[in-house]
């Protein structure tokens, strides 16, 4: 493993001033240091990613290619396909190449940049999220009024928003790692460089870096949920108004395919942070991330491809043209 020295200072698991000496390559454990188990993971996540990558640009072809496909809706839908893309190759290439070589290496560099980009696709997937569920609210609530509303430069505002704040969230997360330092061999319990993983093995005063942590997961996760929640207090109090059962199940359908993704979110994320905190297995806490890292990236496309009728139908002409 390839270090250099940097300054002279005190490293804090050490007795006596040295030379700091700081890892310019991690490794990551992974999954399994079984080398069939290797082999057989590796196979299985390269045919996830590329149904992952074929799924989600399948529904920014769609929505492209269908003028009827030109609304707030599905432009926010292509946004967050292309955030899915973002995220799913921050990810899992390392996680492949690792897989290919038997090796485990990532660089700082390497390591780095996955953690902007991860945190930068997953809070933009999170903002949106929440985006979403305002358009869902607009519509239903005030269906009259949706176009005036919902125009163009109030889409692209949101968007520009949120990809502001998704930026900022991980320029944070990505400038708190490169300020930390690592005295010795840093070998990571998982298959991609993740903040809170990194802070463990940090051998500086991490205290500050914690409370940051916590701060910024309750401000750029809790005001999405926020918004979600009452944007569906508000659905659910409209739909309730209608009289008869047919109304109420077509308004409500059309939030089905995004009632469904937020579930699967939210609820991946959160079983992470519980095994985290629950489990004293990091392996087991790397299985579960697979969860929100690699499958639901891959499910997000066919949730709104197999439960919305307008996607469907496109899809299927996009591929009858293509065979």
């Amino acid at each position: 493993m390839t270090k250099h020295s940097l300054t002279f200072t005190t490293c804090p698991i050490h007795s006596e001033a040295d030379n700091l000496t700081c890892v310019w390559e991690f490794l990551l454990l992974g999954l399994s240091q079984d080398p069939e188990l290797q082999s057989l993971l590796l196979v299985l996540f390269l045919t996830l990613y590329l149904v992952t990558m074929l799924g989600n640009l399948l529904i920014i072809l769609a929505v492209g290619s269908d003028p009827h496909l030109h609304t707030p809706m599905y432009f926010f839908l292509s946004i967050f396909s292309l955030a899915d893309i973002g995220f799913s190759n921050s990810i899992v290439p390392q996680m492949l190449t690792n897989l290919q070589t038997h090796s485990k290496s990532i660089s700082y560099a390497g390591c780095l940049t996955q953690v902007f980009f991860s945190y930068l696709f997953g809070c933009l997937e999170c903002l949106l999220l929440g985006v979403m569920a305002y358009d869902r609210l607009v519509a239903i609530c005030h269906p009259l009024h949706y176009q005036v509303i919902m125009h163009p430069r109030l889409c692209g505002g949101l968007v520009l928003v949120t990809l502001f704040f998704s930026l900022l969230h991980g320029q944070m997360h990505c400038s708190m790692v490169s300020h930390l330092t690592f005295c010795t061999e840093v070998k990571i319990p998982h298959f991609f460089c993740e903040a809170s993983q990194l802070l463990t093995l940090a051998c500086s005063d991490i205290s500050s870096n914690s409370i940051l942590i916590y701060v910024v997961s309750v401000v750029f996760g809790g005001v999405p949920v926020s918004g979600i929640f009452y944007s569906y207090t508000r659905i659910v109090s409209s739909i309730m108004k209608i009289p008869s059962r047919a109304g109420k199940y077509k308004a409500f359908s059309t939030c089905g395919s995004h009632l469904s993704v937020v579930g699967l979110f939210f609820g991946t994320t959160t079983g992470v942070y519980l095994a985290s905190a629950i489990s004293q297995s990091p392996r087991m806490v790397a299985v579960v991330a697979v969860m929100y890292t690699v499958v639901t990236p891959l499910l997000n496309p066919f949730i709104y491809s197999l439960r919305n009728r307008d996607i469907k139908r496109t899809l299927l002409r996009i591929l009858r043209r293509l065979a």
